[in-house]
């Protein structure tokens, strides 16, 4: 967690950040993501295939560069968070987080007691320097840890000012397109009923004083959302790079070639 000071500092001091998503679970990939100067990577074991092992991989592949391991766990699953915090993230990010009740569990699962619930194996794990720093790990971990729940449903849009108002939810990241088809809007992020509800989040976490993440939509750039005032846009995916590049580079050569 060497990292998490710098980016969630950052992100405090009102000086945005950007990211990309890894899907490959390619450590090769992140480490060209991390070398071309992401200011974080989102690991995702959401929709990605990796394992928490596997995630430590691509954590070693982006460390020593200017780039905060961050990760998505598959759900707002105690054990899961627990394991991914050992593991050494610098920030997680909770997917749909519906309600207060739902928000206070996610915060628990990342604090050792009597704040939280997590469980006490810091003389052995990775994220203290396998037991080597512990007593000063324990210390700073929920200071340093960026704590990120998903708004992506009609019922936590209801709920985002109560969600944003949890102590220790340091972001609300808007799913756009999980948000849309919750609301009955399957593929249209940009849809004006889901534009509304967006803002309405907004409005909730900007009165909160948390931070706020998104993606680009294909209605809503990387500027636009600047000038809205987020705080962290993940911009990229591994996969949609290679997919795009590959892509581009085929329709050069097909019309090279004449065929």
């Amino acid at each position: 967690m060497d990292d998490a000071p710098a980016l969630k500092t950052r992100l405090r001091s009102g000086s945005p950040a950007f990211g990309c998503w890894l899907e490959m679970n390619s450590p090769i990939a992140a480490e060209i993501v991390a070398q071309a100067g992401y200011d974080c990577v989102m690991i995702d074991r959401e929709h990605g295939p990796a394992s928490i092992a596997e995630a430590i991989a691509l954590m070693q592949a982006v460390q020593g560069r200017d780039c905060t391991p961050l990760m998505r766990v598959p759900a707002n699953d105690p054990v899961d968070i627990k394991r991914s915090l050992d593991a050494g993230i610098a920030g997680v990010m909770i997917p749909a987080v519906d309600s207060k009740a739902e928000a206070e569990a996610a915060v628990a699962a990342c604090r050792y007691p009597p704040r939280g619930r997590r469980g006490m194996a810091a003389s052995i794990v990775r994220a203290s320097d396998y037991g080597a720093d512990w007593q000063d790990y324990v210390k700073r971990a929920d200071e340093d840890l960026l704590v990120i729940c998903q708004i992506e449903s009609g019922a936590a849009v209801q709920n985002a000012a109560e969600i944003a108002a949890v102590e220790g939810v340091d972001m609300l990241f808007i799913g756009p397109f999980d948000l849309s088809a919750n609301l009955g809007h399957l593929g249209e992020p940009d849809h004006g009923s889901v534009r509304s509800a967006i803002a309405s989040v907004e409005e909730a976490a900007k009165a909160a004083g948390c931070l706020l993440g998104a993606i680009p939509t294909p209605g809503r750039s990387v500027e636009e959302l600047l000038a809205a005032g987020y705080d962290l846009i993940l911009v990229d995916a591994d996969s949609m790079l290679l997919r795009d590049g590959a892509r581009q580079s085929v329709a050069r050569l097909r019309q090279a070639f004449q065929r």
